[in-house]
């Protein structure tokens, strides 16, 4: 990934979880078994359950803090992320897992450069052999357990593709949107990515998509990854706008007024199991305002 920055903060913020020291554990999984994955579960059995679902913001892109990065940039519509996106990034992930009462066992990420190198950094931390305080980056990781977790890049969970979140003067002239997927699977942890997984969008969005369409594309993804794996917990790692619409969307009468880079939010849901199918009731967001990074009030 290399060094963009060398001005790590050792004092930032990253979300932390004090709710969760008080609220009822409810494990995805019997704890004995908590990496069984969907098709573990014996079909026959009938099971109700708490699937979770965490949505992330990408950590601090480069662009924010360099105005002069983007005249000489190849793709100045997709910035790395500074040295300090990287390690806010990774403790986020340490936090998920040293202090969730649930573990995750899928991740789903936008093609933006900033945001395979948030999941990257977060996988690492979940992943990693050893929990090591001091660990700054997935560069202090000596070794992780690629089974824990498997990440896929996922194009609906893209940037808002309009003028609003991308100046006209940074897009693409064409209006095609380019990633090299192999390049940014390279990126993710050794052994995480789980090339079988088939995408729900299976290019990118249209440039000059509405902010409704965008907010709608955000919500069907939110379903339909959490319905695609419902024996599964899974983290999201997004925009600004996916996050908002995480909470807006099954908050009724809610708006979002500031999402922090790496803020996330926390979705919960019941699902049953019977007769090799499943049903699943609505999403509960957990997160409070102002807790994890993200800031939202009632209309």
């Amino acid at each position: 990934m290399g060094t963009l920055c060398n001005s790590f903060v050792g004092s930032f913020q990253t979300p932390i979880f004090t709710r969760v020291k008080t609220r009822h554990k409810q494990p995805l999984l019997p704890r004995r078994n908590l990496n069984l994955k969907a098709m573990s579960m014996d079909p026959t059995d009938s099971k109700t359950y708490q699937q979770n679902l965490l949505v992330m913001r990408h950590g601090d892109r480069l662009d924010n803090f360099d105005p002069t990065w983007e005249k000489t940039a190849a793709r100045p519509w997709d910035p790395p992320l500074i040295q300090t996106g990287l390690s806010r990034a990774f403790q986020t992930g340490r936090a998920f897992r040293t202090l969730l009462p649930f573990p995750i066992h899928r991740v789903f990420v936008s093609p933006f450069l900033r945001c395979v190198q948030t999941a990257s950094e977060v996988v690492a931390a979940l992943c990693a052999d050893d929990d090591v305080p001091k660990a700054k980056s997935s560069r202090d990781v000596v070794s992780i357990d690629p089974s824990k977790v498997k990440v896929s890049i996922e194009y609906g969970l893209c940037e808002m593709l309009n003028t609003l979140a991308i100046r006209p003067d940074v897009a693409p002239k064409d209006g095609i949107f380019r990633f090299d997927i192999p390049k940014l699977e390279a990126l993710l942890p050794s052994g995480t990515l789980d090339r079988a997984v088939e995408p729900v969008y299976k290019e990118m969005p249209q440039w000059e998509e509405t902010v409704m369409d965008t907010q709608s594309r955000h919500e069907k993804m939110i379903k339909a990854l959490a319905d695609k794996y419902p024996s599964e917990n899974l983290l999201l790692v997004t925009h600004w706008e996916g996050v908002a619409v995480s909470v807006s969307a099954f908050k009724e009468d809610t708006s979002v007024a500031k999402v922090d880079y790496c803020g996330y939010s926390e979705l919960r849901r019941s699902v049953s199991w019977k007769n090799q199918t499943f049903s699943a009731g609505n999403f509960e967001v957990l997160t409070k305002s102002g807790r994890t990074g993200v800031t939202y009030y009632a209309n």
